[in-house]
């Protein structure tokens, strides 16, 4: 691992065999000129995913992998990477290669501008073209709706892997399964911002998709009634200076 990276681009993977050195060398690409880490973990991968990347971490620096046992879900593997990271900044993304790392750059930028230790900045992706079957984009275009209508974030797609935010906020939000979809949400919760940036979309080139509509639903269901009871349970104190005490 380089000494002293900025940022940490952290992908969970699970059966990913196929996507993980062409992304990886997007990655490496995309931050050419910026000190970076890369944190892969994998989740109970059953393919040749592990021994992938047990030959790419003996050959470089820059790659940190870590591996869990048993499959424990995307957002417990983010948790994980990002607990592992030392860069002061992180940039999700997810393993199957449709996002494009070559965004990274721009929202980094926004990133180094906007935010503020006091008022922590979550900066999402917005796939505006979406390489998906028709089937999942309009599950999608639903759920986004019903989600901005109950949690009110102000996000138009929760859902794209590509975020950027500083590593110190992130390890403050409540963690449970499937936040990941929910980080506008929870950032706005706990006094941070979200802004939205237009990213590329591309087709999978390899491999299968690890979610279905219907169990998205389910799940979904559930989530955002523990997510919307959350927000509602929030209390954020004020912080006002000292009264001076009277002179006697």
């Amino acid at each position: 691992m380089i000494e002293s990276p900025e940022i940490a681009v952290v992908v969970p993977v699970h059966n990913e065999a196929p996507n993980i050195q062409p992304l990886i060398a997007e990655i490496r690409a995309a931050l050419a000129t910026t000190p970076h880490e890369i944190v892969y973990v994998d989740d109970g991968s059953t393919d040749e995913t592990p021994a992938i990347l047990a030959g790419l971490v003996r050959r470089a620096n820059d790659l940190h992998t870590i591996h869990h046992a048993q499959g424990c879900g995307q957002s417990a593997a983010l948790v994980t990477g990002i607990r592992a990271a030392t860069a002061r900044i992180i940039a999700t993304l997810d393993g199957d290669g449709q996002n494009d790392p070559a965004d990274i750059p721009a929202m980094l930028a926004t990133l180094r501008r906007e935010d503020n230790p006091g008022s922590p900045l979550l900066v999402a992706g917005h796939r505006k073209r979406r390489q998906d079957n028709a089937m999942k984009r309009i599950g999608s275009r639903i759920a986004n709706r019903v989600r901005s209508f109950l949690l009110g974030d102000a996000t138009p797609d929760t859902g794209c892997g590509l975020k950027l935010f500083r590593r110190d906020a992130f390890l403050e939000l409540p963690h449970f399964d499937h936040m990941h979809r929910f980080l506008p949400a929870l950032f706005l919760r706990g006094g941070g911002r979200v802004v939205s940036m237009p990213v590329h979309h591309r087709p999978r080139a390899a491999g299968h998709s690890h979610y279905g509509t219907l169990d998205r639903l389910a799940v979904g269901i559930v989530d955002l009634a523990g997510v919307w009871w959350l927000k509602h349970r929030c209390n954020r104190p004020e912080i006002v200076p000292a009264r001076p005490i009277p002179a006697e």
